[in-house]
């Protein structure tokens, strides 16, 4: 694996995981290729920690593109709907 490979695998994981609010929230692809360049391009000196990479990614929210944007806006209403459900369950 490339050095350039293995970069963009760990900015793929960590993007997920910036996303992933939940652990019920399954891996999205679209979410991986709306979100890796913004990663890159804003998170890069956090690589390989992927912890810093979702700290990162959450705080520079506000500077993400759109399409980004989106994906997390709407995973992270999946994720508060699924607290929710939960909550209400217990």
């Amino acid at each position: 694996m490339t050095r350039y490979q293995t970069i963009a695998s760990l900015v793929a994981l960590a993007t997920t995981f910036a996303l992933q609010t939940s652990p019920s929230l399954a891996f999205s692809q679209e979410a991986q290729q709306m979100c890796s360049g913004d990663a890159m391009r804003l998170c890069s000196s956090e690589i390989p920690d992927i912890p810093r990479i979702t700290a990162c990614m959450v705080r520079k929210k506000a500077q993400v593109s759109p399409g980004c944007r989106a994906v997390m806006d709407r995973e992270h209403a999946a994720a508060t709907a699924a607290r929710k459900r939960e909550a209400a369950a217990q």
